[in-house]
């Protein structure tokens, strides 16, 4: 499914994320309209795989398992794509970077297609066929085990490349941040390659709207304080900016 989310909408996934579990009839006292008008959204976050559904009300989706790849490429993507277009200005030409999984990443290498004499080591298949179009860009594709549902590269000889580098710029993603900074996602091997990326980059950009802000998800990654700047949409909540202000990690909002 490919959703497109109203204000509201959003609103409540963040409002299930504060509270961890919202009943349907909180939900619509909270934001001033019909049970119905809430069961209406509360069935298309649900199918979406954004919240799970318990008796009277809803959670949020499993730590264990991430959206579908499809699921993600539509949510919030003009946030995206402005968190994109906001990175991509600080990456100068003839710069050397790791870009690696996830769907901001995507709309990352889109905004680059435009530099001249980048040197981009991926491990994200699309990456790499959308960034090789541009013939002043030497890409290169880390080999290993290759998901078919989203075309990421993952794996032993996935880390063994990438150890071979030092270069300018490591672009992440994540799929949470807990509050106190720690940085979250789902796949144990994709987070080993995040890791080796972070250790072998001068600088670390993270790319990530505010839907993973106090997201669950089961394996750390580490804490935001490896991160140099932290690119995203929205303010984060003051308990996140005090943790960034404490590790020096600055925030680039794409308003």
């Amino acid at each position: 499914m490919d959703p497109r989310l109203n204000r509201r909408q959003e609103e409540l996934i963040a409002l299930v994320q504060r509270e961890s579990f919202v009943a349907v009839e909180q939900a619509a006292s909270h934001f001033n309209v019909t049970q119905q008008t809430i069961r209406r959204d509360l069935g298309i976050l649900c199918d979406a795989g954004l919240l799970r559904r318990y008796h009277g009300g809803v959670s949020l989706p499993s730590s264990v398992e991430n959206l579908a790849y499809t699921a993600r490429q539509g949510l919030l993507q003009a946030e995206k794509q402005r968190i994109a277009s906001l990175l991509a200005k600080h990456i100068p030409d003839d710069a050397s970077l790791f870009i690696n999984l996830g769907t901001t990443n995507e709309d990352v290498a889109r905004a680059l297609q435009s530099h001249k004499n980048l040197r981009i080591i991926t491990n994200n298949l699309n990456v790499a066929i959308m960034l090789s179009n541009n013939p002043s860009f030497e890409v290169i594709a880390a080999g290993g085990v290759v998901r078919g549902r989203d075309h990421g590269v993952t794996g032993e000889a996935t880390i063994e490349l990438i150890r071979q580098f030092k270069v300018d710029f490591g672009i992440v993603g994540i799929s949470g941040i807990d509050l106190d900074g720690t940085l979250l996602d789902f796949d144990f091997q994709e987070v080993r390659v995040a890791q080796a990326i972070i250790e072998h980059s001068r600088q670390v950009y993270l790319a990530a709207d505010h839907s993973k802000i106090g997201r669950n998800a089961m394996v750390r990654l580490g804490p935001i304080s490896r991160v140099d700047a932290w690119f995203t949409d929205r303010a984060p909540p003051a308990p996140l900016i005090a943790v960034l202000e404490r590790s020096e990690t600055q925030l680039h909002i794409a308003s």
